[in-house]
Parts: structure tokens; sequence; C-alpha cells
């Protein structure tokens, strides 16, 4: 492949035969299979400990459980699991909890007979009278929409196929509109309009985004008067509205999209919220004067810009508005009155934690919820009357057997990394952790599309907690956890100070005796798996072993390849290789092009064979390539689940089993057998 005057040879592009010919390509699978059983032998002395591990890590869920019931529209909404069964059942119950119970889908009846099954959520129109939800039995998160008339339980005959998901109701009760994607590259296109009981053949195409760098996808204010089409790019974005009274009418636009301009609005009463990084790196919040006059040069700053704090988000209600926001890394609830301007905030104590809004669909209301959890406390739904700030837990979630958050200890540490910057780094382990470079340490990171990695709280990782690891999170640049800036420092022709980071991490793990080389891990997945193929190419000896989930690791190829999902949409993250300058950037550090003979660490690469993300090829030719130029016999295993995607398996315990896999590939390594 030469292009920009440099030539590039791919000895194992035929792998990439079964995405370009589709399903007869046996002599893809059949070498994929063999990638298989190979892992599946060389991890076969494991087998009763990844057993062992499975029951552990289940018996600690309390698989019949139901979640906090939430009210809408005249119903209370309640989802359950039930004990063995893979998937949750969905009911209501009208007006009261006293109320007899009316099942709307139970999913294990209805994944009867498939491998994978992804369900899509409910949408109820506004008269309650029928259910919308969407199937995915591919795992390539194209999903078909079914409607369910509630009051007499039967299907309507229109089956809507190729969508992202859920539907968006208008106020007519009979009018959906939808986002579909593009047969060959997925990229979500194009939005529709379907009214109940006719042929989806017929629906109505109501916009086409016509940018492919552009994505498109249709919502509605919480108010209900308004459907929004938003389309997105990685740094614009621009808002098309509908009243949602007259679903046949033509969308307006609100502003006009311009490059590195990024807004989103909600509807309040007789004007829009508008939160914008028009002049405000970390965004700030606008309003327009009413509801017609929707043009930036109209509006009025409401919060100012802070180079300090992050506006991440914002719900409105009838009374308050609630901004998401993120201070020193961490997060924040911030209330405030429309009346009088009046703020609260939720103060919380520990030192590493993630707070967010939950659920909240109703509009006129005192009280909201929120969830909370840190590495210790496990996620907790609050209720808060944000006219007084009294809070009530409403649920914990149960973790079963013998665990006690005091048994375990957190801390947050700032790492210095290569060019001096400061990065924030969580650390959670069990008390009792010895500080004398003997102990294992797994490190996670991730740092791409400003997503924040935030110190949550997992039940199964006290399986490895309690035998004797120390588990970190990395908030590298490229996340957004230290605001805007942290983003903008680790894309494009920066984006080297994301695995740099990474390294500096792991070298301080190192350094302050908290592990060795010898018992220093690292995960990470898809834009974590690109970061665990750069940090093994930059320090390959730094790391006793590495787990890369679904990773994106021939970076050129696939973003010089115009056709395979979400390239055109990801030029903004990357850069467009077709430009010289960024076509050698992406190369100096793109995992694929820069193996070396050197002695990588131990590591499982895996993927799977429907993945709409990153194809299953990257990590397959990756793991082709390491082994030719590879020196040393550490371990090397490719694991291509055969019937799933991009997120794995679908079934609650089915995802289990993956995890159990992965700790005991490094528990394996740590000499752990039990």
């Amino acid at each position: 492949m030469t292009i920009h005057g440099d030539t590039r040879v791919d000895n194992y592009y035929w792998l990439n035969e079964f995405w370009l010919k589709g399903a007869d390509s046996s002599k893809v699978v059949d070498y994929l299979t063999q990638e298989n059983k190979y892992f599946e032998e060389g991890m076969s002395h494991t087998k009763d400990f990844q057993d062992k591990l499975f029951k552990e890590i289940m018996g600690r869920i309390k698989q019949t459980d139901e979640s906090v019931p939430y009210f809408h529209n005249g119903y209370w909404y309640i989802t359950r699991t039930e004990e063995g069964k893979e998937y949750a059942t969905y009911t209501r119950r009208k007006g009261t909890m006293d109320a007899p119970v009316e099942v709307l889908a139970d999913v294990n009846a209805m994944a009867e007979g498939h491998d994978y099954y992804g369900f899509g959520g409910l949408n109820i129109s506004k008269d309650n009278t029928i259910a919308a939800y969407s199937v995915d039995t591919l795992s390539r998160r194209n999903y078909d929409v079914y409607f369910k008339n509630l009051v007499t339980g039967k299907h309507y005959e229109d089956v809507i196929p190729m969508t992202t998901g859920g539907v968006t109701w208008a106020n007519d009760n009979k009018t959906v509109f939808y986002t579909v994607r593009n047969p060959v590259t997925l990229r979500s296109e194009k939005i529709m309009r379907h009214t109940i009981g006719t042929n989806p053949k017929d629906d109505v195409e109501v916009y086409f985004e016509q940018d492919e760098t552009y994505s498109v996808g249709v919502d509605k204010t919480k108010s209900e008067a308004f459907i929004t089409i938003v389309s997105y790019s990685t740094l614009s974005s621009e808002v098309r509205l509908l009243d949602a009274n007259t679903p046949n009418g033509a969308f307006k636009v609100f502003h006009e999209r311009e490059k590195n301009f990024l807004y989103d609005v909600e509807h309040f009463k007789d004007k829009f919220f508008v939160r914008t990084n028009w002049d405000a790196l970390n965004f700030r919040l606008m309003e327009t004067p009413n509801l017609s006059e929707t043009a930036k040069t109209s509006w009025k700053e409401v919060i100012p810009h802070s180079k300090d704090v992050l506006i991440q988000g914002m719900d409105v209600f009838s009374d308050y508005m609630v901004l998401s926001e993120r201070v020193s890394g961490l997060t924040q609830l911030k209330f405030i009155r429309h009346d009088d301007k009046k703020t609260n905030y939720v103060p919380f104590e520990e030192q590493a934690y993630v707070v967010y809004p939950g659920f909240n669909p109703e509009f006129n209301t005192q009280t909201i919820r929120f969830s909370y959890q840190s590495m210790t406390t496990p996620p907790s739904i609050f209720e808060i009357n944000m006219a007084t700030g009294e809070r009530k837990l409403l649920k914990e979630q149960q973790v079963l057997g013998t665990f006690n958050k005091s048994d375990y200890a957190t801390e947050r540490v700032q790492v210095k990394a290569a060019d001096g910057t400061l990065v924030p780094m969580s650390i959670v382990y069990k008390k009792g952790f010895r500080k004398d470079g003997t102990k294992p340490v797994l490190l996670y990171g991730y740092g791409s599309y400003g997503n924040s990695m935030e110190p949550s709280f997992s039940s199964a990782r006290l399986s490895l907690l309690d035998r004797g690891f120390a588990f970190a999170i990395a908030h590298i640049r490229g996340g957004q956890e230290m605001g805007r800036q942290w983003y903008e420092d680790g894309k494009m022709f920066k984006k080297i100070n994301t695995f740099t980071d990474f390294v500096s991490c792991g070298e301080w793990l190192v350094a302050n005796k908290y592990t060795s080389s010898k018992h220093l891990y690292a995960n990470g997945g898809s834009a974590g798996g690109l970061l665990m193929g750069a940090v093994i190419n930059l320090n390959p000896t730094l790391w006793n072993g590495v787990i890369a989930a679904v990773p994106f690791v021939d970076v050129v190829t696939t973003m010089l390849d115009e056709s395979i999902p979400l390239t055109t949409s990801e030029f903004d993250e990357w850069g467009n290789p077709k430009n010289a300058d960024s076509y050698h950037y992406m190369k100096s550090y793109s995992p694929y092009d820069n193996i070396k003979a050197v002695s990588y660490p131990n590591m499982l690469i895996t993927t799977g064979l429907h993945d709409s993300q990153v194809q299953y090829f990257e990590p397959a030719k990756w793991v082709a390539k390491l082994r030719e130029l590879k020196t040393g016999d550490n371990k090397l295993y490719l694991y291509t689940n055969m019937n799933t995607g991009h997120g794995g398996s679908s079934g609650r315990f089915k995802r289990l089993k993956e995890v159990a896999r992965d700790y005991a590939f490094f528990l394996d390594l740590e000499g752990i057998k039990e």
C-alpha cells in the first residue's frame, strides 16, 4: 500500500476476506477457530479455576432483584431479574405500586434460540398504549424495531429493519421517528418518519445527513414539546427542531453548523437553554430570548465559562436546572432554581468517586434521582429534594457474601508525565496491601473521544483485590477528566500524550513500590486496545501481562478505508491519513505498523467476529504479525467470540464468564491458582 511516497506491506491483509466476501469465507473462519483452539489448549489448566472465579463472581450478585421504580406519565416502571436467567423482564404498574403488574417484555422468553440477543429498550407512546422496542441478534448494533399493542398484547405487523435502536414518539401516539444506518459504513445517516400500522417501505425520509464526517440522531425534549434531530461530528453539531404536536411538519435548523462549534439545547417554557463551547473551551450556558430567535447572535449568557469547571451536561425541570460538572477530575451536581437563581451542590466525602443524574423523565418535579459510587462503595441511587437538599438512599447495590467496604482503601495520586503534566490516577486495594514491590497491580486506561474513566465500583473486581491485586485507573489525556483541554491534549497531533501518560503511570507504580515490572499488568478495550498496543511498543518490558479487548490497532489502514464503519466520522479524532502530515503521525504510533523484534509481555487479545466498531481482522492481523516478529516465549493468545460483536456477550452471566476468563489469565501469570 503506497501513499505520500511511503509504502507499507501488509502480509496478513487476507484476513480482511470475511469482511470483504461475507460469511462464505471459510478460510478466515477456520483460521480464527484454530486460534481459539490454541487459546483453549493453552489455558486448559485454568479451566477449573475459571469456573471457580465465575461462580465466585456470580455469588456476589443478587440474582433475583428489582430496579428502583420510577414514575412517568401515570405509571410506575420496574425492571426485574430472576435467579438463573440471563436477561431482564420489563414491567409497569398503573398509578400506584399496589396496582397489578403488567409485563411489557420478558426478554428471556424473547431471546430463546438466539446465541446473542441485544434488547434495545422500550419507548412507550404518550397515551401509554403502544410499546416500541428494538432487537439485535447479530451483535452488529443493527436493530429491528417492533411495536406491541399494550391493550391487546398483540404485535403490529410493521417491523422496521436496520435502525440504531429506539424510536422517538410524536405526541399524536401514532407517529415515530427513527435513525437508519448506511448498510456498508454503518454511519447513522438518515431520519425516517413512520406511522403505526403502515408498511415501513412507505416511511418518509425527513432528513439525510450528506456530510460523511457527521452522524445523526433523533430525540425529544424533556418537556415533550419538541422533536430534535442532532447532526454531530467530533467537533461540531447542529440541531433541528419540530413541534411534537405536528409530526408531519418541517424541521427547523436551530443554528447552522460551524467548524469547531458544539452545542446542545433543552426547551424550557418560552425559551431554550443552550450548552455550548462557543468561546468557551469548558462550555458555558446560554439562553434564547424566545422560541423563534435561536441564532447564537441572540443568545444571552446564563453561566459563564470557567477554566476550572467543565459543564458536561444539563437537565431541565419545571423549577430547577441540574448541571453535571467536573472539577479537578471529579464529577459534581449543581442545582439552580429558575426564579431566583439560587444555587446548591450535593456534597460528598470520598476522595475519588463518580456521581451523575439518574433517569428522571418527569418534567414537573421537585425531587430527582442521582447515582453515586466509588471504587469501594457499590452503585447507589439517591433521591434528593432540590428545594430542601434533603436526600435519601433508595438503594445500594447489594454485594452478597462477606463484602465489607471498610476492608478496602482507595487513593488518588498525581503522576508526573513525560512533559511534566500531572496525571491523576485512582487506586484501590484491600487493606494490608504491602508496597514492597512484590504485589501485582492491574492498570486500566482508555484515553480517547473525551470519555472519562470514572473511579467506579466493580463487585467482580473483588476477585482480584481479595487475591492481593491492586487495581488502578490512569486518567490519561484524551479523556476529559481534567476538563476539555485534557481531551484536546490527547488527540490528533497530540495523541502520543495518551500513551506516554499511561506508561508514566505504570512507571510510577513501580518506582513507588506498589509493584514491579514482573507483577504489573495492563488492560484496555477498543480505543483502550489501541492504548495497549501503543504502550507495549513504547515500553515492552514494563508489563508482565496485557489484555487488549477489541483493539483498534491497524490505525492507518482502517482510516484510509472509508468503507469501513465509523471511519469518516473519526477524522477529527485521529486525523485523515489522506493528508500527509496526519498519515505520518498516525503511522508513528499505530501498533500494527510499529511491531518490533523484541520480547513483548504475555498477551491475550479478544475480539468478536461481528464487531461493527473494530472489525475482527485488526486484532487477528496484529496477533499474526506479533507472532512473526516477537522474540522470547511469552504467551500470545487470540480469542474470537464467533457469535458477538464489540460489546461481547449479551447475557449477564455470559459476560461474567468472559470476566472470569480474563482474570484467570492475569492470576495464572501471577502464579495464583485458587
